[in-house]
C-alpha cells in the first residue's frame, strides 16, 4: 500500500492560513441592525457575506410591527404585516409574496434556532428600504414615511 502523506509544506501552510482566518472571524465585531433607527436587539446577529446580509426574521418582522409564525414541521415560515403576507420554506429558493411566486438568491436557513432571510426579501415583503455599511458592520431598515429622529452613533 502507497499512501502519500500531504507534504510539510502543504501542512504548515494549511494551518498558517486556518489560524489567520480564525482569528479574523473571533476579532471581527458581529454586524448590528436599526430598524426606522431603532437598534434592534436579537439573540442571533445578521450575517453578512460578500455583497449580501442575512436578517434574523421574526426579530424584524416584531420590530417593524409584522408578525411571525413558523411551523416546524413544515419548516415553513410566515410573515404578516398589515395586507402583506410572505410565506417561504426553510432551504428552499421559492417563496410567495401575497400570492405571487418570487426566486430568492439564497435559501433561509437557521442559526442557533432562529431563521435568516436574505435582507433583499426582507425589504420587499416589509416594503422597507436596506442600506448595509460594511465598515460599521450595520445594516439599516427604512420604512417610507417614517421619521427616523437622529441618533448618536453607537460605535466607540
Amino acid at each position: 500500500m502507497n499512501q502519500r502523506l500531504p507534504s510539510l509544506r502543504l501542512l504548515v501552510a494549511s494551518t498558517a492560513i486556518a489560524t489567520i482566518a480564525s482569528l479574523a472571524l473571533a476579532l471581527s465585531t458581529p454586524a448590528t441592525v436599526s430598524v426606522d433607527g431603532q437598534r434592534i436587539v436579537a439573540d442571533v446577529a445578521p450575517v453578512t457575506t460578500l455583497g449580501q446580509q442575512y436578517l434574523p426574521i421574526r426579530a424584524i418582522s416584531d420590530a417593524s410591527g409584522g408578525q411571525t409564525t413558523f411551523d416546524p414541521a413544515t419548516r415553513v415560515i410566515v410573515v404578516q404585516r398589515g395586507a402583506d403576507v410572505l410565506r417561504m420554506k426553510l432551504g428552499e429558493t421559492v417563496a410567495n409574496l401575497n400570492g405571487h411566486r418570487i426566486t430568492l438568491a439564497h435559501a433561509p436557513f437557521t442559526v442557533r434556532g432562529r431563521a435568516m432571510v436574505p435582507s433583499a426579501i426582507v425589504a420587499e415583503a416589509l416594503g422597507s428600504s436596506v442600506r448595509y455599511d460594511a465598515r460599521r458592520a450595520r445594516v439599516d431598515l427604512h420604512t417610507p414615511g417614517v421619521v427616523v429622529a437622529p441618533v448618536s452613533d453607537d460605535s466607540p
